[in-house]
Order: C-alpha cells, then structure tokens, then sequence
C-alpha cells in the first residue's frame, strides 16, 4: 500500500480542499470518515474515489477494491475531522437527488418528509437525517442557507441515514411550498408559541414538517404557507430545545398518530 508523507501529494491535496465547501460543491464529492460509515457507503452502492488509513492503524486494513493509501499521521490528523480517531478516511460521491427523483420517492401519497428551514448547525442537520430514517420519514429537503450536510460534522452526524435517505439540498422557499401543495402534503411548522399543542394535533399521514433556524425559527412564509402548526410545551426556565431534539418528538408523534390510525410504522405507500 502506497505511503503518503508529503502534503504535497495530488490526491491528498484534493482530499484536503473537500473541507471547504465551495470544493465540495465544485467536484460532487466529500469525506466520510470511520470504518462503519465507509462500509456503509460502499455497502449502498455509494461511489467511493479512494480511502486513506493513518498511520499506525494497520489493523483497519481491509480489501474494498478501492485505491487506498497510508497518510502520515500528521497529514491524516488535519483531514480528520474528530478527536478520537477511527484511523480510516474515504472520499466519496454526495448524493445526486434532484426534484424529479427525489418526488418520486419522498412525495409519495402516505409518505412524510421534514424540511429544514436555514439551520446553521451542520450537527443538527445530520443528526434530524439520521432521526428521520429511524422514525420512518420519506426524505429531507434542506432549504437555501441551511448548514451543509456534507460537511465533515454533518456526515458524520448523520451517519449512514445520508447514504439511504433522499435528501434535496439548497432548495428555495416558493419552489418547496409549490411542490408540497401540488403533492397534497400538509405542510406542519413548529413554532415556540401560538400553536396546537403536539399531542394534540392531528399529525395523521402526509406530513411536511418545518424546523426553523436555531435562532429566528420558521420562516414567515412556512409560516404563512402552514396547514398547521404545533409546538412543544416545555416548563422552568427553558425557552426552546435543541433543533434536532424538537425534530425527533415531533416525528414520532406523527408516527404514533398513524400508529393510531392503523397506518404501518414504516410509512408504507397507501
């Protein structure tokens, strides 16, 4: 296996600049980091360029039947985007959902799906991915100004939901709103107060539910575009929860009222 200990190599140059966004969205590709989640990648059929092990970490080694290098471990250390490191780093294709695909399998009848409305931290945007594949949910839609996904704390948070998940990225408001209404999905924003309580509300089916910035919250025109909107009551001195904390009850609320209604757990199409 070739070793790297020039930061001057080609391939590990390139592998450097993904850790800037306008590179990730220049080549398509980005870096996924740790053995389960390129094996994962791999597993889903996912385009995987080549894979870098740090030195030292001979025993990761495996046969994937992709071009693979040992990187000195200072080199690996500034690709790396975590403390504990599992020794083994891939760059690999992002997800290539456009409207037309990602319609035919997220805006199924039956079938609900959360947009995220500009949240700024890549961690609860991979984290609500990684919620919604576990809760059941069809696909994600990330608007325009929301914190991208592919950024090392991003994929790394949303593990391998973001190789199976179809997920719409840098979307905008009125072409989201036009979509959700001609696929009669019912467009559900959280908000901190003037809302259904969530246990209340009939989440039941066709469900688009909005989580707004951590900051500002849904945008006025979710909010003026909403079928519905429902929030989490919380006591002491708590002003709002964690966005991808809000995002997981508000999921599985929907799911345990289709639950209720005699709709499968999974979300299967009607």
């Amino acid at each position: 296996m070739k070793f790297i200990s020039s930061d001057e190599n080609r391939i590990y140059k390139s592998a450097l600049k993904l850790l800037q966004k306008k590179y990730r969205d220049r080549t398509g590709k980005y870096i996924i980091e740790g053995v389960k989640s390129i094996e994962d990648a791999l597993s889903t059929g996912t385009s995987v360029d080549c894979i870098f092990i740090c030195e030292g970490f001979s025993h990761v080694e495996r046969e994937y039947g992709v071009p693979a290098s040992v990187l000195e471990r200072k080199l690996f250390r500034a690709l790396s985007d975590t403390e504990n490191t599992q020794g083994m780093i891939a760059v690999a294709d992002k997800g290539s959902w456009d409207r037309e695909s990602f319609a035919e399998t997220a805006l199924k009848k039956g079938v609900n799906l959360v947009i995220l409305d500009r949240l700024q931290d890549p961690g609860n945007t991979g984290t609500i991915i990684r919620t919604a594949e576990a809760a059941g949910y069809g696909g994600v839609i990330l608007m325009k100004g929301t914190a991208d996904v592919y950024s090392p704390k991003g994929a790394r948070s949303a593990a391998g939901s973001l190789f199976r998940m179809p997920v719409l990225q840098g979307e905008e408001e009125k072409d989201v709103i036009e979509m959700l209404k001609s696929f009669r999905k019912k467009i559900t924003v959280s908000c901190l107060e003037a809302g259904t309580c969530f246990w209340e509300a009939d989440m039941s089916g066709d469900i688009a539910l909005v989580i707004g910035n951590e900051g500002s919250g849904v945008s006025r025109g979710f909010l003026e575009a909403s079928d519905m909107k429902v929030m989490i009551p919380m006591k002491g001195s708590i002003e709002s929860l964690n966005a991808a904390v809000a995002a997981g009850i508000l999921m599985y609320q929907s799911q345990k009222t289709n639950n209720m209604r005699g709709k499968s757990y999974a979300n299967s199409t009607e």
